[in-house]
């Protein structure tokens, strides 16, 4: 599901990300971003104002000098022990203050960020095209949800605030150093270039690195719910060490991202460090000097030294951000590129509602490829189904029934032809008025894990209690729902499986019982029952067709011998058309099939 990052010139594409980034995400809480930042910045200034204060404490309390204070106070030598420990207290809450403020901010700026991508990603991801879902694993699906959005959170919150933070810290420290000795500082800022030379090379590393971790992170997520959906036929071929094997091959792919990301990061700080040290080798050689010439203080030389160690430690906190907003940038490119793919299945703006009431469905002159440039699914294929009629679609496996059922709610798109709802393409349709008028009951139905009476309603949210409980007592499910422990409140488990398949396929019909629609698709719903469930199964599916226009796919004989319409459907056109008897009579590809009893099994094996 998610791409790779794109490949274009990275530095193009940064200014319009980082201006998506704050239209789309910070925008919204600009409040917070801005109070967070405002700490950001007194806690880089008190912290370079202490250290400032390392002059006048010394030359005060040690050497019993009057001193100014930031240069707008004197402090006679009588009062410096009073004063300057003060001082230094108030200006330890005032930073103690806005370092928790810049906290508080930043924890629920960043979580709310998180929020705000991880539902896009969801909305994008559940309006995505099927045939989008279906050619991509979930396994990308569920890493750009719960890594990718974190690293951005991380990058454009806590790195944009901590960059705030450390920038002005560095700025207000090379200040202060300049004000108290310019010449010195100048010898210090000839280190910048070489500094920033490391930066850059470490920086093009870690992107690198990082892109090649988030491919590998999606690999891994895919591999894992692989295994887990698989899980019974692993262990009934002895694959478990194979595939633990495979899992392992695919972790230590992306380790190996993971190391070369973090040592980058680690490699950049000791180079900074070498070049510090060389920076405050330097800065002691030349106030040794000046301090022989009488032109420096013991206290000038300390604060000096502090503001140093101050710069370098901010510096090395801007060097370990460089891989956090590298990892930030790389995942939200892929989340963007993930977000910006529109569906082909959308709504025309000038769409129009479908009434309520009967319909009538038709196919007319349908044709049908999965890829464009693919050989067709589907050719030349026209039914129709009139309302309280029931269309039976037989033939081999792999003929095109399936399709034929998915094009009608608009999962896919005709390739020609047209498919219609009361004389209306589908196409002009409101796509919410169509799927609205259409339920669906398929061979292995989908329960989520909520209560019994939830899945029931999950096409009609406002069901009453007492609606629910008809549905099921139409469908043949009240009896055993009541008998459960919890009854309607019983939760189904992940994908029902706390229930058995005739109990799992009973609620699927209740729910399409619940939703009433004029439309009903029933994909082989009896197929994987055994012979009880599917007595009770087709007695409920009986009931639920009376009066809608029923279009079925059926293997078995005594499901579609009493339908009203049989189309039989081999490579993807309709071969023969008409009732059981008639069919049977004409001798034909249905008449062979249904000697065999399998309405969808191999024509060449029924002739033998």
């Amino acid at each position: 599901m998610t791409p790779p990052a794109p490949a274009d010139d990275e530095k193009e594409a940064l200014r319009p990300l980082l201006a998506r980034i704050w239209r789309d995400y910070l925008s919204h809480h600009k409040a917070a971003l801005f109070l967070s930042i405002l700490c950001a910045a007194v806690v880089g200034i008190m912290a370079a104002t202490v250290l400032q204060l390392l002059e006048p404490a010394i030359d005060g309390l040690f050497l019993g000098k009057p001193v100014t204070i930031w240069g707008v106070f004197t402090v006679p030598p009588g009062n410096a022990l009073t004063w300057i420990p003060l001082i230094i207290i108030g200006a330890g809450l005032i930073w103690t203050a806005a370092a928790l403020g810049q906290a508080a901010l930043v924890n629920r700026l960043g979580h709310g960020i998180v929020g705000d991508i991880q539902v896009r990603l969801f909305g994008a991801m559940i309006r995505a095209d099927l045939a989008r879902l279906r050619s991509q694993h979930s396994g990308g699906f569920v890493s750009s949800v719960l890594f990718d959005a974190n690293l951005v959170r991380e990058a454009f919150t806590n790195g944009v605030v901590n960059y705030t933070q450390h920038g002005l810290t560095l700025i207000a420290v090379i200040g202060y150093m300049a004000w108290t000795d310019w010449r010195l500082t100048m010898i210090v800022l000839l280190g910048a270039p070489l500094i920033a030379f490391v930066l850059r090379r470490f920086g093009k590393r870690m992107r690198k690195a990082t892109t090649g971790a988030m491919v590998e992170t999606s690999n891994l997520s895919t591999a894992l719910m692989e295994n887990l959906d698989g899980v019974r036929l692993i262990k009934i071929e002895n694959r478990e060490a194979a595939e633990e094997a495979r899992v392992g091959e695919v972790v230590n792919r992306r380790q190996r991202h993971v190391i070369k990301s973090a040592d980058s990061r680690a490699f950049a700080g000791p180079f900074s460090n070498l070049v510090a040290m060389v920076v405050v080798a330097a800065v002691m050689a030349y106030a040794g000097w000046q301090a022989r010439q009488g032109q420096m203080s013991v206290g000038s030389f300390a604060a000096y030294i502090g503001l140093l160690m101050a710069a370098g430690q901010s510096l090395r906190q801007v060097t370990n951000l460089q891989t956090v907003m590298a990892e930030g940038l790389t995942a939200a490119r892929r989340l963007f590129a993930s977000l910006d793919i529109q569906p082909e299945i959308r709504e025309a703006p000038d769409a129009l509602p479908l009434a309520d009431g009967p319909v009538t469905v038709a196919f007319d002159k349908v044709s049908f490829a999965y890829a464009p440039s693919g050989a067709p699914t589907l050719s030349d294929v026209s039914l129709t189904v009139k309302p309280g009629e029931t269309v039976a679609l037989v033939g081999p496996s792999g003929g095109g029934k399936s399709t034929i059922l998915s094009l009608l709610p608009r999962f896919y798109d005709v390739t020609s032809g047209a498919v219609t709802v009361n004389d209306q393409d589908i196409r002009e349709l409101k796509l919410h008025d169509l799927r609205a008028r259409i339920a669906l009951v398929t061979q292995e139905p989908f329960l989520f894990d909520d209560t019994i009476a939830a899945n029931i309603a999950y096409g009609r949210p406002g069901a009453s209690q007492e609606e629910i409980e008809a549905a099921a007592a139409n469908a043949a499910a009240h009896d055993f729902i009541s008998a459960l422990p919890e009854g309607y409140l019983t939760r189904a488990g992940e994908a029902g499986l706390r229930l058995s398949g005739g109990q799992r396929q009973r609620i699927a019909i209740a729910r399409a019982f619940l939703k009433d629609a004029p439309i009903l698709l029933l994909d082989e719903a009896t197929s994987a029952l055994d012979t009880e469930s599917e007595a009770l199964v087709q007695a409920a599916l009986e009931r639920l067709m009376q009066g809608r226009a029923t279009l079925m796919i059926a293997h078995r004989l005594s499901t579609v011998r009493n339908a009203d319409r049989i189309y039989v459907i081999e490579a993807g056109k309709v071969v023969e058309q008409g009732t059981h008897a008639g069919l049977v009579r004409k001798g034909g590809l249905y008449a062979r099939l249904a000697r065999q009893q399998s309405l969808d099994g191999d024509p060449v094996a029924a002739v033998s």
